[in-house]
């Protein structure tokens, strides 16, 4: 049997899936930010039709799936796996997303990394030869978050400078085993990393240091430089958290020139008012799904290692005064 892992974490896939196709769907105020032209559907009202937040999130999905579906000229009958995770208690989004469209199910939660762990898991299972096709979709709602995280919207409570903004937002990426694309080639499956963080509105801070040991471990694991990757692409540190990750590879001389993060890239900080930036599940993959693949696809770049990042706390453990465990996992993508 072929050997894939290397080193400590990170794999090698011996038959890289290829990403077919990838699709989004976003908020009012996603598509008055940067990367407007990389979307494929930018609500009016962030209601898609329903009559609450949630059921939105789950109607973002669906479409955002369907999207990708038609653009890789498949159907839902065509996919051996949907892997989909969202913030939500018990990932409801995306079971409720799900149901009623008959496709083998793997709910998953990463938090605002999920995108890269539904990712590198359905490429796992497309490299082992357990099926042709997955589905990797992702999604975060601001008011769905806000209602279940924090206060009602109602409350107007006063935001931190480190507090970040929760993308409304659905991405989804078809694999497959055969056909054209970028491929996905390997991956680095992170550890937690808790290092007492307890502020719940200063997640950068609490996932930059997650960030920085999947990256380090990452290179260790390839013998890879960063200068191996045309763009290193976290997400969602924010700005602070951004500062943090490049701070840490400073030290060990390592210059992170071509590194941004996905909560940078979704909003303009300036004019909308995110204070640190974007977050939340959807923000990756609606940058991951538009920008950074549509950048591969007109050969703008190469090579890519999209490494989402995930504060995992809940409402009860922050009341309790816990500290938020976090996560990264990294995922190369090459053209």
């Amino acid at each position: 049997m072929e050997r894939k892992k290397l080193g400590a974490q990170s794999i090698r896939f011996a038959h890289p899936p290829i990403l077919l196709a990838s699709a989004n769907v976003v908020g009012k105020k996603e598509g008055e930010g940067p990367l407007a032209s990389t979307f494929d559907l930018i609500g009016q009202d962030d209601k898609f039709g329903q009559n609450s937040w949630e059921k939105a999130e789950s109607e973002m999905q669906k479409i955002a799936l369907n999207t990708a579906l038609t653009k890789a000229a498949l159907s839902t009958s065509h996919l051996d796996y949907l892997l989909a995770g969202d913030l939500l208690n018990q990932c409801i989004s995306s079971s409720f997303a799900a149901r009623g469209q008959d496709i083998p199910f793997l709910g998953l939660y990463g938090a605002c990394s999920t995108m890269g762990e539904s990712l590198l898991m359905a490429a796992m299972l497309l490299d082992g030869g357990f099926g042709q096709y997955a589905a990797a979709v992702t999604s975060s709602h601001f008011c769905s978050a806000e209602r279940q995280y924090r206060t009602p919207l109602q409350y107007g409570g006063q935001r931190t400078p480190t507090a970040q903004w929760t993308a409304t937002a659905a991405g989804a990426v078809i694999l497959g085993t055969e056909g054209e694309g970028p491929r996905v080639t390997g991956c680095t499956v992170g550890k937690i990393v808790d290092k007492g963080i307890t502020d719940a509105a200063n997640m950068g801070a609490a996932m930059a240091p997650a960030a920085y040991e999947t990256l380090r471990t990452h290179f260790q694991d390839t013998g890879r430089s960063p200068s191996y990757y045309d763009l290193i692409v976290t997400g969602d540190l924010g700005k602070l958290g951004s500062e943090i990750v490049r701070e840490f590879f400073h030290k060990d001389g390592v210059d992170l020139h071509h590194h941004h993060d996905c909560g940078l890239l979704l909003f303009d900080l300036e004019g909308q008012d995110v204070h640190c930036g974007g977050s939340g599940c959807g923000c990756a993959a609606a940058v991951l799904t538009g920008f950074l693949l549509d950048g591969i696809r007109r050969g703008k770049w190469k090579k890519i290692l999209f490494c989402p990042t995930g504060a995992l706390l809940s409402p009860t453990s922050t009341m309790q005064g816990e500290s938020i465990p976090a996560i990264c996992h990294a995922v190369s993508i090459e053209g």
